[in-house]
């Protein structure tokens, strides 16, 4: 029905949310909760789950979100203290969630007003049960970065003081973490805790049925099989990255290749607390029969047992170490990962993990092996592991006469063209049999202007007789004959997108695209509708949707089939609702914990990053839509987005920061990509032709459409530079990026915000041709909905 979620995706919604809970710490078997346990919960996210984090990825309408508490009743677990259940509904009848101001973003606090206790107030509670959880809440999100202060990152003071009387009066405590981030972790197990934290559980933000799966984890329905995405370290500045995030106008990525655990395993394996990969179980595990082989492609396999009580689910996760050579290479990196189903106890499965040679290659950016601009694999022995996650993971033999994997020499494995290197003097972080050593980043030598004049289209022969998009469909005639015969004006009105509530499409929506100008609608093209965004549609009040975990959860899952089923699931309530493009997933990285999107995001791993962002992509795409990977690139953080810069090298553009969007594009067939608000290297990314063109186009054969970020600011294509501005759409359209997001509704045929394309054509730096290929990317898309 339109306007309502649909009700099948419920139990799918659940148990994503219940399968993306990383259980960090158990002591004494603290969890599951038995039918006949006393516990009393403490916090507000106990009895009002937090479902999202802020901004477009999260503005989901939904009819309800169960709370934790209801869950856990509703499964059987019927000791719940209801004393301390009383003191925190009253609290939150007085102290209703403060959701910020209606229609804007990030207004809202970072935490809700917890409940000050007393000891007075729960006096004999600690007599009345024999557990107590504390759940810990937290958003962040567009426009809102996580702070590293209290009520953020950091415990509040009001956290802290019921944290310390809690494990003060409870001989067993657990600890639930309902947040859209990882949070510091470094005072679990300081003296003011007692020594009585049995139990740390993420559960992050789940969804609409985020409360429902994590009451399934809580009472052993469901055995937790998450993984972190994320390393944990022991503090904040412990991250390289710390020392160049947050500036508003620029930032250094000194730690270059070396983000997260390619930087802590490689580098500073004391600092971490939890490593990438981590997670518990209520049942234990035996990985046996690890082998690997290589004919043409790798292949990994071994059998993983249930050798505890609990039936549960495992992921085999697969490293490789590569020799450091004249590159430098991280100690290890993802190279696989496969998940059992659901195994009872006694029961296995053998799994199989397959990567080609090639996917081990890293970028030379200086010419240091002899070959600059390749993808290349240095010789020297390379090593294969697999385990449950990145510390622990142990090396795996090779079976028959060959026992190990070695290259004799340097393998060209691609060929590229310099693109995107910085042209501003830093130093990187790089790794060398010897240990740390930082080196200039090679900076580029590319004429732009050159290149791209050198590269412009064709114009394109005028058909001789009158074609209407009707035409094109029926195939009696092609899109380059339709777009041979419109008018500058309508051609012009192509690549301005309008929103948001356009009249042409659902309400609500984030813009409408295609056909809006007179001529065009009456050529037959019709306006496309995007929504956001990555966790669920986003449409006006008294239209509801579902809410699917955040892509921060979802990654913990280590699971794309179900990320598949979920957007698929999407994909059908975008039919229902006449909703034709998504705007998600989004896919950056986490450089950073603070970065206040990161909830949007998969993971500090670009791996793990692609292949989640896939799956996501051919879900959407079974119900005949598309989605829309953002935010290309390096969108890193929210303090100052629209205009940061973010300086880096060429290999960790490739290595890191496009490498996932690589996959989806390659692997998950995307056809529409949304470019970031902020700078890469003095470009904006809105107006980089190296990222739309060289790289994405040429080098990846990328075909679809292109478009950027709403509002986004442009500079010059070619100089780029701190002049920042929302009419240089000539820029855009040179940069081969097609759509500018968004104009107000009724003037992407009038031009009333004053966009440079007319005079550009009539000046002659900006051509018919390059107006025509956009023309065709939009076309061509839409016609493939």
């Amino acid at each position: 029905m339109k306007g309502e979620a649909i009700e099948s995706l419920k139990p799918l919604c659940r148990k994503a949310a219940a399968d993306s809970a990383v259980l960090l710490r158990n002591f004494e078997d603290f969890l599951p909760l038995k039918e006949d346990d006393k516990v009393a919960l403490f916090g507000r996210g106990g009895y009002e789950y937090t479902k999202c984090g802020t901004g477009s990825g999260g503005n989901v309408n939904v009819r309800e979100t169960p709370s934790v508490a209801e869950g856990l009743r509703a499964n059987g677990i019927k000791g719940i203290d209801k004393k301390v259940e009383k003191l925190w509904l009253e609290h939150i009848s007085s102290h209703p969630f403060d959701n910020g101001e209606e229609g804007k973003f990030a207004t809202e606090p970072r935490s809700q007003v917890e409940l000050r206790l007393s000891e007075k107030d729960i006096e004999g509670a600690d007599k009345r049960n024999e557990k107590a959880l504390i759940f810990i809440s937290r958003r962040a999100g567009e426009e809102k970065e996580v702070l590293d202060a209290p009520g953020s990152f950091r415990l509040s003071s009001e956290e802290k003081r019921l944290i310390g009387l809690v494990t003060r009066l409870f001989s067993h405590v657990g600890l639930i973490f309902n947040t859209s981030h990882i949070m510091d972790m470094s005072w679990t197990d300081e003296a003011w805790c007692h020594g009585r934290i049995d139990a740390i559980l993420y559960a992050w933000t789940g969804g609409s049925e985020g409360g429902n799966g994590l009451a399934d984890v809580l009472s052993g329905a469901v055995t937790p099989s998450g993984h972190l995405a994320d390393t944990v370290p022991m503090r904040l500045s412990d991250h390289l990255s710390d020392k160049n995030f947050g500036d508003p106008k620029e930032n250094y990525y000194e730690e270059d290749i070396y983000v997260g655990y390619r930087y802590f395993e490689t580098f500073n394996p004391k600092a971490v607390l939890y490593p990438f990969g981590f997670g518990l179980s209520y049942t234990d595990f035996a990985l046996s029969e690890l082998k690997a082989e290589f004919k043409n492609e790798f292949k990994v396999t071994g059998i993983i047992k249930n050798t505890g009580n609990y039936k549960g689910a495992q992921v085999l996760q697969v490293y490789f170490s590569a020799p450091k050579g004249k590159l430098g290479r991280p100690e290890r990196e993802l190279i696989g990962f496969a998940k059992t189903r659901v195994l009872e106890p006694g029961e296995e499965e053998t799994l199989t993990v397959t990567f080609k040679e090639e996917e081990m290659a890293a970028y030379d950016d200086s010419g240091i092996t002899g070959n600059k601009s390749c993808y290349v694999l240095e010789g020297g022995v390379y090593r294969i592991f697999a385990g449950f996650d990145v510390r622990s993971a142990r090396e795996v033999a090779f079976s028959g006469r060959k026992k190990k994997h070695e290259i004799q020499e340097t393998k060209v494995i691609r060929t590229c063209e310099e693109a995107m290197a910085p042209t501003e003097p830093f130093i990187r972080l790089k790794a060398t049999d010897c240990g740390a050593a930082y080196e200039n980043v090679p900076l580029g030598t590319v004429d732009l202007a050159k290149r791209i004049e050198e590269r412009l289209p064709e114009e394109l022969p005028k058909c001789d007789k009158k074609v209407t998009f009707d035409d094109v469909k029926s195939g009696k005639a092609t899109v380059s004959d339709f777009v041979s015969g419109l008018e500058i004006r309508d051609l012009c009105g192509l690549v301005r997108g309008e929103g948001t509530d356009s009249p042409f499409v659902t309400p609500g929506t984030a813009s409408a695209f295609g056909g809006l100008t007179r001529n065009l609608r009456a050529a037959g093209v019709p306006a496309v509708c995007c929504a956001d965004g990555p966790s669920g549609l986003h449409m006006k009040k008294g239209l509801y949707a579902t809410q699917i975990p955040s892509a921060t959860s979802l990654a913990c899952t280590w699971d794309t089939g179900i990320v598949e089923k979920l957007y698929a699931g999407i994909g059908e309530e975008m039919s229902l609702n006449n909703i034709e493009v998504l705007l998600g997933p989004g896919m950056n990285i986490h450089r950073h914990p603070l970065c206040g999107r990161n909830f949007e995001y998969f993971s500090e791993d670009p791996y793990l990053t692609g292949k989640m962002a896939a799956a996501a992509v051919k879900g959407v795409a079974k119900s005949g839509h598309q989605a829309v990977i953002k935010h290309f690139c390096a969108n890193s953080q929210e303090v100052g987005r629209f205009y940061e810069n973010n300086v880096i090298s060429e290999r960790a553009l490739r290595e890191i920061y496009l490498k996932a969007f690589e996959t989806a594009v390659k692997e998950g067939h995307a056809r529409s990509v949304m470019t970031s608000y902020n700078m890469v290297n003095g470009h904006h990314t809105s107006a980089y032709y190296d990222l739309t063109e060289t790289i994405l186009r040429k080098e990846w054969g990328f075909t679809g459409m292109v478009m950027t970020d709403w509002w986004a600011r442009l500079n010059d294509v070619v100089k780029g530079g701190f002049e920042h501005n929302m009419t240089d759409v000539r820029s855009m359209v040179r940069a081969q990026n097609d759509i500018y997001m968004c104009v107000d509704h009724g003037t992407a045929e009038t031009n009333a915000r004053g966009d440079n394309l007319e005079a550009a054509l009539k000046d002659g730096t900006l051509t018919r041709a390059e107006l025509e290929q956009c023309a065709i990317h939009i076309l061509n898309f839409i016609l493939q909905l």
